[in-house]
């Protein structure tokens, strides 16, 4: 699929008639059984209408259903066509557990491009979130993480060097959770998580892949330990067009009482746009 494939216009949202819906539901299960792969050309509306046996208007209608739930992308261009859209990775807001957990639950090759390690003194931010004084030595980790060796999210992290004493010696590409659990014992207690959208600037696109100014989903974390202690400061650039947010959320006991519902799942999906 082009780089530079992105969302179309699509017809105002309303009712679907039933040969719009066969056609959709039809296209959307041969791409979860398989037979259409993530980034395959579906080919045009005309191919599509004559191979199934519809009008070229259920087609346009099915595919603009079908581009509104990201099932499918469009791209412009001498290269351009509708393409399956590449498969997303859901990263839950509710867990704290290190991407590559969830990559290995959804079925992806989990790895990681180490970019850059270095000792540094804390920014002030840093510092803060880490409960240290401004210029105390943190270890600063920059990775490309890839799924299926398809680069979806550049990972800014830091740590306490006095903590965790060696890290940057270390093999990094594979889980630093498991890592700091592992060989310094760390046990991850809580995290605060806080979300936006941005823009790729040049470093970003370059080291991930995509245009200039496509959606990033921007997740900056601090994680404590068991004993209310930071240990983690660190903010993720994921792909829009490749990750999907999911937030779970309790309902209080007063409200359970009443008979609400126990859970809601709220999911926020990000794509390019541009």
């Amino acid at each position: 699929m082009p780089a530079g494939a992105e969302r179309l216009g699509a017809p105002p949202l309303g009712p679907l008639s039933p040969a719009v819906l066969a056609v959709r539901d039809r296209l959307a299960g041969e791409i979860r059984a398989g037979e259409l792969a993530p980034g395959e050309r579906l080919g045009a509306e005309r191919e599509i209408a004559e191979r199934l046996g519809v009008s070229r208007s259920t087609v346009r209608a099915a595919l603009s259903d079908l581009e509104r739930s990201g099932t499918i992308v469009r791209a412009r261009g001498r290269t351009g066509g509708i393409f399956v859209a590449e498969r997303k990775v859901e990263r839950d807001l509710a867990s704290l557990t290190g991407l590559p957990a969830y990559l290995r639950r959804q079925g992806f090759q989990s790895d990681a491009r180490v970019i850059s390690t270095a000792t540094i003194g804390a920014p002030v931010d840093v510092a803060e979130a880490l409960g240290i004084a401004p210029g105390e030595l943190v270890h600063e980790i920059v990775r490309v993480r890839l799924a299926d060796d398809d680069p979806i999210s550049l990972e800014r992290a830091s740590f306490p060097a006095e903590r965790f004493p060696g890290l940057l010696d270390r093999a990094l590409s594979g889980s630093l959770y498991e890592l700091l659990q592992s060989e310094y014992g760390l046990i991850p207690g809580q995290a605060e998580e806080r979300l936006e959208v941005v823009d790729a600037g040049p470093a970003e696109a370059r080291l991930l892949g995509i245009p200039r100014h496509a959606s990033l989903v921007s997740i900056s974390r601090t994680a404590w330990d068991d004993s209310g202690a930071p240990f983690e400061c660190s903010r993720d650039l994921f792909r829009g067009d490749r990750v999907r947010i999911v937030v779970r959320a309790q309902a209080s006991s007063s409200a359970r009482a009443a008979g609400s519902a126990v859970a809601t799942s709220v999911e926020v999906r990000a794509s390019d746009a541009r």
